[in-house]
């Protein structure tokens, strides 16, 4: 009996406690998710200023980096076979255009490769990191995710996420979370690819009429100073006074029709 009664007890302490520990794990993912929110607000906000693709993926690295509180945030673009650029980290933001080796990165390379994100809760266990150098390397990290960015099927880059040995690993709505981010990054870099091909055209096109310009303003002066030659030489100097009147009326209209042609041809 009173063994019945002490279990009971036990069960009814145990409820609360257990509702208790429910309600704070909801409430604490509740707060990831609002954090995610505004971190993505806040990328949306800071990318919509700028329409260069290097002030674009440093905001996005640095924005996932205060996001996560991570050890570590890379966005990196595709090179070749073998090689990628690092051009943004949130660690050192002064680090752009870095060539770097993908053997030296196995969960970089997989991400390139397979064009699919790479999750890896916790480096010290997983079998990839293999090797003396390796597990030395990563004796500190905890959790490792790499997305890729793509862009019409072909992957251009990736985010490399970090975290340390004592941080909480990322979890699965945080592996989601930086896929709608990479998402947000191809985006992005689309638009900044956009803008700068305009701008590259618009250059094209005033180097090109700034050339037509000087082209024709190098055939008038040509065409004036041999013309001076010409008639200030002592053979030719009054042989306009030898032209018949009609002759001379007929130059003159010529002369100003050919001065309103290249008037208008002036304008564009």
């Amino acid at each position: 009996m009173i063994s019945m009664r002490t279990e009971q007890l036990v069960e009814e302490t145990r409820g609360p406690t257990d509702e208790t520990s429910v309600l704070r794990a909801r409430v604490a993912e509740l707060e990831r998710e609002r954090d995610h929110l505004v971190a993505v607000v806040d990328i949306l906000t800071e990318i919509s200023a700028s329409l260069h693709f290097t002030d674009i993926l440093r905001t996005i690295a640095r924005k996932l980096g205060e996001t996560f509180g991570l050890d570590r945030c890379s966005i990196y673009l595709a090179g070749d076979a073998q090689s990628v650029r690092l051009v943004a980290t949130y660690e050192d933001p002064s680090i752009g255009n870095l060539i770097v080796d993908l053997d030296r990165y196995p969960e970089l390379k997989r991400a390139f490769q397979s064009g699919e994100t790479v999750f890896i809760p916790d480096a010290s266990t997983h079998p990839m990191y293999q090797g003396v150098e390796l597990v030395a390397a990563l004796r500190n990290v905890r959790s490792i995710v790499v997305v890729p960015i793509r862009w019409r099927g072909t992957v251009i880059g990736a985010i490399f996420l970090r975290t340390e040995r004592e941080s909480a690993p990322f979890a699965d709505r945080d592996v989601r979370f930086c896929q709608v981010i990479a998402s947000l990054t191809a985006n992005a870099l689309r638009n900044a690819h956009r803008f700068e091909t305009l701008l590259t055209g618009q250059k094209s096109q005033e180097q090109e009429k700034r050339r037509s310009e000087l082209q024709r303003i190098t055939l008038v002066a040509f065409v004036r100073r041999l013309l001076d030659r010409y008639t200030n030489a002592e053979d030719h100097m009054w042989a306009e006074t030898l032209l018949p009147a009609h002759a001379d009326e007929e130059l003159e209209r010529l002369v100003t029709v050919a001065m309103e042609v290249m008037s208008e041809e002036a304008k564009g």
